[in-house]
């Protein structure tokens, strides 16, 4: 009997591959799939057809016509969407930075455009007139598809979706899959850690939305057991740059504040200018960050020596051609183009919040109006596209993610930490969370996921709103000449020959928050009390007499803190008179010692005063809610994490303690090439963090899992 060599169809050669053309078809006719595909087709129809004919009612001198020649307006939109959107796609990736940020917000107007250039029914003409009606309709359709979400973020998971399943397909036949597959490819079992920085944001302040029920997300992994949550003290200074050298590098000591002097440069260095922080990221990196490892760096100061630093200040570059995620974001009708409609509707409402604290007379209060009008905006089209690039790195399989959202903290600056819209604004982020939750099937790693705070916020009246003076103008007024003193000669008559009269030395003052540095910008090296008071008998008596100031720092045989009514040796510990740190908690001696080693030092520091009471005190800047320096909670941030893991680093106190603990939690999940220091391994021992299993954890109670002693 002759052999087929072709197989039958009861080949089991054969049957693996029918059995996948089979899952495919299935796959492909799924109910749920079928039922999907035709609501989203139904929606941008009903959307378009809306869109369209409101469009044409509004502009003048359209004639009218039937329902028919819309419908037909329709279908050529899509059509026209067909064909020039994965164009204008690949033109955006092709362009990246810059060039993406462009032919993103033009790409959906341009697909309007020509679709209405080739209606049959030339009910518009000229390019003048076409280019505004798309325009117009763009906008329209934003503004409709964020009404028919009821303001959710679905539309925008179904984007971040597709992304990523493109990304992943993508990579599949990069390495050896079928060129055509419509099935998601299977995800990894090797674990990712995606961590997730909330600016600005106290503990007290999340306990408080938690248990109000106003963080859907983060309350569900808190009660049901998966999170836990508990605070860690930033010290000072508590700001961005500082955390997050601590909190990326381990290096928190080069930054001693958001802005500062150098001494031997004659440089103003501030940490969130690009140029900058290119100058200051040499001296945190010693090439053993928290991301060195194939991590990525998303909206940081710093990179962490991460393998990918994307919209990082200190690489000071927009994502280029690589960055798939920047380029779906800005070329998507639901990314810039929405993100754009929206930031105008953000701006409205800022105006109405300014308006209803100033005729509730709400105190205390400063201005909102001026560049917060256009930063506010910003800060929610930056978390957009934060969450896409994040999205798109899950989809790529980055071992470790770092991304900063910064909407709460610029909010809360102008606002006040705990006032109604600084909280809508951590409600939003708290959303996003939950997109982030939802895309994880998505994924080509399982992720777990860590959220935590740079630091918190502390309101109060400012500086110069309480005593009609700023900061600057204060020193100026202790740094002046006695009157008394003065020549009744004038100089020129008895300067030698040859010697110009002695100027006064200049002082630069330095602010960030509640915290100011003092620069005799003449002399270098930082000067002792007794350099300084030869200088200026009056500046340190004055200021630490002033009832605005809680304390003065000054080195007088080792640093000492002078109050109002008594000083406090740092190093001994020794008081005299009224302790004047009483009112900055138990952590102040500490803080302040390890300040006095940081980097570039001011020749005096000082710290505003706070109230007893109410915690607030007093920026030396024209914010509410301020942080930097030290009193009330911009030194209370906070740590959700995996609940089975646990904190081996003690009481967290400072960046670099919570830098170490991240370190140490990647490693347990094997995403570090190198174990940490401190964690001692057998020959052939695989790692293992005992941090990382809590038997039991599961069944501990909702309640204890928001209560102070199990949450720190």
């Amino acid at each position: 009997m002759a052999v087929s060599t072709g197989g039958s169809p009861r080949d089991p050669a054969r049957l693996p591959g029918a059995r996948n053309r089979r899952a495919e078809l299935r796959a492909l006719f799924a109910w749920p799939r079928v039922v999907d595909r035709s609501r989203a087709v139904i929606r941008s129809a009903v959307t378009t057809f809306v869109v369209l004919t409101f469009t044409l009612w509004l502009m003048p001198g359209v004639r009218a016509t039937d329902v028919i020649d819309t419908l037909g307006l329709v279908l050529l939109v899509a059509a026209v969407g067909a064909v020039l959107r994965p164009l204008l796609l690949a033109g955006v990736v092709a362009l990246g930075g810059w060039g993406a940020m462009l032919l993103g917000v033009t790409a959906q107007v341009i697909v309007m455009a020509v679709a209405l250039q080739l209606d049959p029914s030339k009910r518009l003409s000229g390019w003048p007139t076409v280019g505004i009606a798309a325009l117009l309709a763009v906008v329209c359709a934003a503004i409709l598809d964020w009404m028919a979400d009821s303001g959710t973020e679905d539309t925008f998971v179904k984007e971040a979706r597709r992304l990523m399943r493109g990304i992943r397909r993508r990579q599949a036949r990069h390495g050896g899959g079928r060129l055509l597959t419509l099935r998601r490819p299977r995800q990894g079992t090797e674990p990712g850690l995606l961590m997730v920085q909330l600016d600005g944001v106290s503990e007290p302040v999340l306990r408080w939305a938690v248990r109000a029920g106003n963080l859907p997300t983060i309350g569900r992994w808190l009660r049901t057991g998966t999170h836990a949550m508990r605070g860690w003290h930033t010290g000072l200074p508590s700001t961005t740059p500082a955390a997050q050298a601590g909190i990326l590098h381990g290096a928190s000591g080069q930054i001693p504040a958001f802005r500062w002097y150098e001494k031997a440069t004659g440089r103003l260095m501030v940490s969130n200018r690009p140029r900058d922080a290119a100058m200051i990221e040499p001296r945190l990196s010693d090439g053993r960050g928290l991301l060195r490892d194939g991590g990525v760096s998303i909206g940081n100061a710093f990179s962490g020596d991460a393998a990918i630093s994307l919209l990082t200040v200190s690489h000071a570059a927009l994502p280029g051609r690589s960055a798939r995620g920047w380029a779906a974001f800005m070329a998507s009708p639901f990314g810039f183009t929405r993100a754009l409609v929206l930031g105008v509707g953000e701006v409205l409402t800022e105006l109405h919040q300014a308006r209803l604290q100033r005729r509730r007379n709400l105190q205390p209060r400063v201005s909102r109006s001026g560049a917060f009008l256009a930063l506010r905006p910003a800060s929610m089209l930056l978390r957009d596209v934060n969450i896409s690039l994040v999205a798109e790195q899950m989809a790529r399989g980055a071992p470790a993610v770092y991304c900063d959202l910064v909407d709460y903290d610029e909010v809360a600056h102008h606002a006040g930490p705990a006032r109604p819209e600084s909280m809508r604004q951590l409600e939003s982020l708290d959303r996003m969370l939950g997109v982030i939750e939802r895309l994880a099937p998505e994924a080509a790693r399982p992720y777990r996921i860590v959220v935590l705070s740079d630091h918190g916020q502390s309101q109060g009246a400012t500086f110069r709103q309480r005593h009609g003076e700023t900061l600057t103008q204060a020193v100026e007024r202790y740094s002046a000449p006695d009157p008394a003193d003065a020549p009744t000669t004038p100089a020129e008559a008895t300067a030698e020959p040859g010697f110009p009269p002695s100027p006064v030395a200049p002082l630069l003052v330095v602010s960030s928050g509640n915290l100011a540095l003092i620069y005799l910008t003449r002399f270098p090296g930082r000067l002792d009390r007794a350099a300084i008071d030869r200088e200026y008998p009056q500046l340190i008596p004055g200021l630490a007499g002033h009832p605005g100031v809680g304390l003065v720092v000054v080195d007088d045989d080792g640093p000492v803190a002078i109050g109002a009514a008594g000083s406090h040796r740092l190093v001994e510990g020794a008081v005299h008179g009224v302790d004047p740190l009483l009112p900055y908690g138990p952590h102040a001696r500490a803080d302040l010692l390890r300040h006095q080693e940081a980097a570039h030092i001011g020749d005096l520091v000082l710290i505003s005063s706070v109230d007893p009471v109410t915690d607030e005190v007093a920026a030396f800047e024209e914010l509410v809610g301020s942080h930097g320096g030290l009193g009330g909670w911009q030194t209370e941030a906070m740590l959700v994490h995996p609940a089975e893991w646990q904190i081996t680093q003690g009481d967290l106190v400072g960046p670099d303690a919570v830098h170490r603990q991240l370190v140490e939690w990647l490693a347990g999940l094997g995403l570090r090439s190198r174990p940490a220091a401190h964690v001692e391994l057998g020959a052939g021992e695989p790692l293992r963090l005992a941090g990382l299993s809590r038997p039991g954890a599961e069944r501990d109670g909702a309640a204890a899992r928001l209560s102070p002693s199990r949450d720190g």
